[in-house]
């Protein structure tokens, strides 16, 4: 039996947008970044995907 071809988190971000993508590189605590994974996949959702999210909430926030 055939497996399916895994693809790469930035070959799946490509299929989904033709957006040109780029590393954000930055370090967290361990805790946090166990925490951040743990709720994203609780919503079903990427870790990206909840980035995204929170940045365009604080965004519209902070809005005066």
């Amino acid at each position: 039996m055939k497996q399916p071809k895994a693809t790469g988190a930035s070959e799946q971000a490509s299929a989904k947008s033709p957006q040109k993508l780029e590393t954000l590189n930055f370090k967290v605590p361990v805790e946090f970044k166990k925490a951040f994974k743990g709720y994203a996949v609780a919503q079903g959702m990427t870790m990206v995907d909840l980035l995204r999210e929170g940045f365009e909430l604080s965004k519209s926030s902070r809005k005066r």
